[in-house]
């Protein structure tokens, strides 16, 4: 999680709010709708170029972009744009609201949001829910949710994670005797050791533990929480010691499954490639393609979906 940035957006040098703006209004005015302008500005502006421009066209037309883009377009297409023009921490923050909305939770969007996220992207998410549903999320997640799997949860979104300490390889050593000793060294399995670690401890430091459990099980700490826990909160435990090891393939994973299968889900799909695409959208393509020979691109290309989505989403993956 603390690799170098490699995303596939990074907005354009010469830049000007105003004339994206003009484009944009001229893209939707009159007969027609021109998808296309709208996807080449959009896809290829940084998510700060994007709430220039939105500000620009609200000072020129009195209007709201996003209200207009809205009226406009329709579909998967119109969810990638709105989700494009929306501050990241908002869109995540609107993710995770319609995940716990209505009958049941899904529980996967909730581990892929919170789990993979570092210390201070966590804080923006919490700062931005209570700021747009006049409640904590701490507080909505708890009634959503329940047992060691809410209480993990709890810990991250409460910022418990230490990113500032460093690495310490003799405590590492010891976290992994705890988490032998709370697993396989015992009958049932302690999940508040491992609650306490997983959700306590820097990644770089948890990379460390993970190696010296290894060197104490003679297992991997995957193998040890796929035979000793179960249901989402081995979910939630293999998406942290993933994103560990290597967030891009994590998140290839999660795309491989969004399209595998009865139907794309469509969501998910569009969320990952979204909010990773100014983070490591880069590294993920490289993963995907390593992990199941072939790109990332043309998977999405050949899914069931409509041209302009398609197009939305191709544009954001960025050169082959």
């Amino acid at each position: 999680m603390t690799g170098p940035r490699e995303p596939t957006v990074v907005g354009v040098a010469n830049f000007n709010a105003a004339e994206d703006a003009a484009a944009l209004r001229a893209a939707m005015k009159g007969f027609g709708t021109d998808e296309q302008a709208i996807i080449d500005i959009l896809t290829t502006r940084s998510n700060a170029q994007r709430q220039e421009i939105s500000k620009a066209f609200t000072r020129e037309y009195g209007r709201d972009l996003i209200e207009d883009l809205k009226s406009e377009l329709g579909g998967h297409f119109e969810d990638v744009i709105v989700a494009l023009m929306l501050p990241p921490e908002e869109y995540l923050c609107k993710e995770l609201n319609k995940c716990m909305e209505g009958l049941g939770t899904d529980e996967s969007v909730l581990i892929e949001i919170l789990c993979t996220r570092t210390k201070k992207e966590i804080a923006d998410i919490v700062q931005a829910y209570e700021r747009l549903y006049d409640r904590p999320l701490a507080e909505h997640m708890c009634s959503e949710t329940s047992g060691d799997f809410r209480r993990l949860l709890t810990l991250i979104v409460t910022g418990a994670r230490d990113e500032e300490a460093g690495v310490d390889p003799a405590r590492a050593a010891e976290c992994a005797q705890q988490l032998y000793d709370a697993g396989e060294a015992k009958w049932g399995t302690d999940e508040e050791v491992f609650n306490k670690i997983l959700a306590h401890e820097s990644f770089a430091q948890l990379r460390l533990i993970f190696e010296e459990y290894k060197n104490i099980a003679g297992r991997t700490i995957e193998q040890a929480i796929k035979s000793e826990v179960d249901g989402e909160l081995k979910d939630a435990y293999s998406a942290i010691v993933e994103c560990v090891e290597s967030s891009a393939a994590w998140f290839a994973g999660r795309l491989r499954h969004a399209m595998q299968g009865l139907g794309t889900d469509d969501t998910t799909l569009i969320r990952i490639i979204v909010s990773r695409s100014e983070i490591d959208l880069q590294a993920i393509k490289r993963e995907y393609e390593r992990i199941y020979d072939k790109t990332l691109e043309s998977e999405i290309r050949q899914g069931e979906t409509s041209g302009d989505y398609k197009r939305a989403l191709v544009a954001l993956l960025g050169p082959a």
